[in-house]
């Protein structure tokens, strides 16, 4: 892919402030998404702002560790959600929940040094054999294409709103109309910030359909709500998790920590696969493999550190987000400046209250226009990596098909407090499978 911007070049300071309010942008929904989740299976007090401030130092720190030479930015994991709730369920108060999140957050981020140490002394060829294109192409599909239900729903939702689901498709396809001809016909300014166009274009058709609605009565064209904006303020400091905790570390025990080891480290083992599998997807789009420069223990460094500085702040462990990815490759734009620049937006956003706030009223139906092309994106990447690999082998379409089906067809699978979700299914029954019959290969040689 022919890029605008590469990995080290510097937009003017205009273009990067877009350029970072656009990656905000990609990744804010699922990043305040996670806390809300957990607030409402839990009962906690994770708050949005939180979330985005503890992404925004993980991001920082991620990229302190790479060398500013890997274009993507951390979000609240979806994968630790199971191992969340688990600090809360064995914890004796709420209190002390809040630190088991960053204790197991802590032993998350150490699983993710040990590997790297390994990593550092054993090199990653190792990594090639076991997990060659014909298991990275389809895995990379799989996480876009799981994510295709939440897409075609939030597109559909009337949100708090409360309006109808027409209003909210029409609005929603306005979103991914306006950024797919930003992307495809606009000059290079427009170009660069298709995303950005296509969520103030579906944000202003919610506006008017809501100033039409409130006009005429009708509550069935409302599907956008500025109550966030009501006695907002101006300033805030975010409830970060170690606040929350406040009292709650003395009442750790033995046990709940075992808990919080058993809850986290595994699921810590899995994530590390979908960590490989952004960073090839990554590597195919920006033209520089960088599993080798900046160098996978410097890449798994940064997100386990990231992630528990996150968890710190924001609760919620962070992990590399495909929507960041899928930006990078929609924009053609590389420029780890504007992953610096959406870190510290993500921190900025945080402490202004009228700017969360903004961002909590954007509408779910805009976010799914936007979500149906990047998720999109994400898909078609997989499939990309397929194209050099020989699928009338018996060994490839097998191995191919193993993870295409168990990750379309969602596969989960839980022992106990741990959760494997659909694409760690997927990748560990495919690795299995290209292992099973590699004879094949060895025959044919």
């Amino acid at each position: 892919m022919k890029l605008i911007y590469g990995i080290k070049d510097k937009p003017k300071v205009g273009q990067v402030i877009l350029f970072a309010l656009q990656q905000l942008l990609a990744i804010m929904a699922a990043t305040i998404a996670v806390p809300a989740v957990i607030n409402s299976i839990c009962g906690t007090a994770l708050t949005a702002s939180a979330a985005l401030f503890g992404a925004g130092c993980g991001t920082i720190i991620y990229l302190l560790f790479t060398k500013s030479s890997s274009p993507v930015f951390l979000g609240s994991s979806f994968a630790f959600i199971g191992s969340m709730c688990s600090a809360f369920a064995g914890a004796a108060s709420l209190a002390a929940g809040y630190w088991g999140l960053i204790i197991g957050a802590l032993m998350a981020g150490l699983v993710y040094v040990v590997i790297a140490i390994v990593i550092k002394f054993c090199g990653v060829k190792w990594i090639d054999k076991l997990m060659p294109p014909v298991i990275i192409g389809p895995t990379v599909a799989i996480i876009g294409l799981s994510l295709s239900g939440n897409a075609v729903g939030d597109l559909m939702s009337s949100g708090a709103g409360g309006g109808s689901s027409y209003v909210a498709l029409i609005c929603g396809l306005i979103t991914l109309a306006v950024t797919m001809l930003a992307s495809t016909y606009g000059k290079k300014g427009v170009k660069l910030v298709p995303f950005i166009i296509g969520i103030l274009a579906g944000y202003l058709a919610a506006t008017i359909f809501y100033l039409i609605g409130k006009a005429t009565n009708n509550p069935a064209l409302v599907v956008i709500s500025y109550g966030a904006f009501q006695n907002c303020g101006v300033f805030a400091l975010p409830d970060f998790a170690f606040l929350l905790g406040k009292g709650g570390l003395s009442q750790l025990s033995g046990a709940y920590i075992v808990t919080l080891f058993s809850a986290y480290v595994p699921v810590a083992f899995v994530v590390f696969a979908e960590h490989l599998a952004d960073h090839k997807n990554l590597s195919s789009i920006v033209g520089v493999n960088l599993l080798e420069e900046p160098g996978l223990t410097r890449t798994l460094l940064g997100d386990g550190i990231g992630s528990i500085v996150g968890t710190f702040f924001g609760g919620c462990p962070n992990t590399t987000y495909g929507e960041s990815i899928a930006c990078v490759a929609i924009t053609r734009n590389a420029s780890t400046v504007s992953i610096w620049g959406a870190a510290f937006a993500c921190i900025i956003f945080s402490l202004i209250a009228p700017l969360v706030a903004f961002l909590e009223t954007i509408p779910s139906c805009v976010m799914g226009g936007v979500c149906v092309a990047l998720y999109g994106f994400i898909a078609v990447s997989g499939f990309k990596m397929l194209q050099g690999v020989d699928l009338n082998k018996n060994r490839n379409l097998f191995v191919a098909s193993v993870i295409f089906i168990t990750g379309v067809g969602g596969m989960v699978v839980t022992f106990g407090a741990v959760e494997i979700r659909t694409v760690a299914c997927a990748l560990i029954l495919g690795i299995l499978a290209n292992v099973m019959l590699s004879k094949e290969k060895d025959e044919e040689a």
